[in-house]
């Protein structure tokens, strides 16, 4: 229902009523603006009454008008640009404290993240890394700050981490060419979706590696062909999306991890202390 959204509407016009029309028309030419409309106004904007907002909600098969405008959104966050998102988020902020809203809101995402989350998913996810041959992790644009920081994370546990570059499409594909069934390949992708990530969950798919998902919806692209999904939180904010959500399930993952291997981190951490006194890495006199 939440991809062929806006075809079913399309697709049922000629059965509307007047009013319903309306409604239909009005978001079908601004399903940008009529997803962060409460349902009293998107009535006020189309001349109808909120009952009339709601009843059509509910006859597209919602169980009510909230319902309909998550469709809505998530369509928003998959087909707007980024300048049409900053325009979105413009009219939404408008003149309030933004430093409250926006923190206010990543804590509910965390809160939200939490509770949608499948907690078996997760811990089947953290067994499957700790007993991979490789573990190959990828994360492309704004998901690749993500997947750096996990992969830096992992190879202070394991010898066995691989962080896939995607400069070329090819590339990928030439990173993975001995990936098996023994393997476990980490794809991290949130809207707009990387195609490079899609493929590469697919291939890895297709040669029997277990696959593990960190993406917004179960209806992600890279959740289809995947093992485990881990579902988190990611809206819209401006023309980039908080990450705040997905980068605390990473955390909650490299310490499932390393509670797991929690003996051979213990050896692995003192062996990197005593390198990292003997280079100098870090400023002690400033610790």
């Amino acid at each position: 229902m939440k991809q062929d959204l806006l075809k079913t509407i399309e697709m049922n016009m000629s059965t509307y009523s007047k009013r319903q029309k309306q409604i239909s028309l009005y978001i079908l030419e601004n399903y940008d603006k009529a997803a962060y409309m409460t349902a009293s106004k998107l009535g006020s904007v189309v001349n109808v009454s909120e009952s009339t907002v709601v009843r059509f909600a509910t006859e597209l098969g919602f169980d009510g008008y909230p319902q309909m405008q998550s469709a809505l959104q998530e369509l928003t966050r998959t087909r707007l640009t980024s300048f049409q998102r900053v325009e979105i988020t413009d009219s939404l902020f408008g003149d309030s404290d933004v430093l409250k809203k926006v923190l206010f809101a990543d804590a509910e995402r965390i809160k939200a993240t939490f509770e949608e989350l499948d907690h078996d998913a997760f811990d089947t996810a953290v067994e499957k890394i700790c007993s991979a041959n490789k573990i190959y992790v990828i994360g492309i644009r704004s998901s690749a700050t993500l997947a750096d920081f996990l992969a830096r994370n992992m190879n202070v546990i394991f010898d066995n981490v691989i962080s896939l570059e995607a400069k070329s499409g090819s590339e990928v594909f030439e990173q993975m060419l001995s990936i098996s069934e023994k393997d476990v390949l980490i794809a991290i992708s949130f809207p707009r979706y990387s195609k490079r990530v899609v493929r590469a969950v697919e291939y890895a798919h297709s040669l029997g590696a277990n696959v593990i998902s960190i993406t917004d919806s179960h209806a992600s692209p890279i959740a289809d062909k995947a093992n485990q999904t881990l579902v988190a939180r990611s809206d819209m904010i401006s023309f980039v999306d908080s990450l705040v959500a997905p980068l605390s399930l990473i955390n909650a993952l490299i310490m499932g991890i390393a509670r797991k291997k929690r003996n051979e981190l213990n050896d692995r951490l003192h062996k990197l202390e005593r390198l990292w006194d003997e280079y100098e890495v870090y400023d002690k006199n400033h610790s």
